[in-house]
């Protein structure tokens, strides 16, 4: 082989490499500096983070090996699986107490057991983001302060969009100890460490 086709095809091999790479690094999403388009005041805040813990729930699902999804740290807790489906039931189920009703045909019952097959999971994990947000852009903000029964006592609809947020940022904790149990870096730590300056 030639020296300029030697080059030639060496070129070709790192700027696919760098390519597949920087595909390969997926941004992470940002609503409090993009956004959330339609929204403002209190729903704009809960939908920005109901968008943070999408990204991140689905990008560590994505990241966790189909094999690792049955996996549990004791045999009395949920596995990987059973927990991005409960989070899942939860996004399905919980809106319902804010105006919109679960999708046809879901049945919270079971339903965290009912999957271990990661692509099944994962898209699960999306349609049921999806619902939430389309739950929170249908909501009115006049109906914000209406109090409802709960757990005993009252509660308003604020209220409830917290209470769901917290559930979910719960067992996103949950989720990153897991990972980090199981030799799995979350996917944004990964991204900050490929910014940090190599240490010398």
């Amino acid at each position: 082989m030639r020296a300029s086709s030697r080059f030639f095809a060496c070129w070709l091999v790192c700027l696919l490499a760098t390519t597949a790479t920087a595909l390969s690094v997926k941004a992470q999403v940002n609503p409090y500096k993009d956004g959330t388009p339609g929204l403002n005041g209190y729903r704009s805040e809960i939908m920005a983070e109901v968008m943070i813990q999408e990204d991140k729930f689905t990008r560590l699902a994505e990241a966790i090996p189909a094999e690792k999804y049955i996996w549990r740290p004791s045999p009395d807790v949920r596995s990987f699986a059973e927990v991005f489906m409960h989070v899942s039931a939860a996004n399905f189920n919980l809106y319902k107490l804010v105006g919109t009703p679960p999708p046809a045909g879901f049945d919270v019952k079971g339903f965290e057991k009912s999957t271990t097959d990661k692509a099944k999971v994962i898209a699960t994990l999306k349609e049921s983001f999806a619902h939430a947000k389309k739950a929170i852009t249908g909501m009115n903000d006049a109906d914000l302060e209406k109090s409802l029964d709960w757990f005993g006592g009252k509660n308003t609809q604020r209220g409830i969009l917290l209470f769901i947020v917290r559930h979910a940022s719960e067992h996103l904790g949950q989720s990153i100890a897991y990972a980090r149990f199981a030799g799995i870096t979350p996917p944004w730590t990964e991204d900050m460490q490929k910014k940090q300056p190599a240490k010398k």
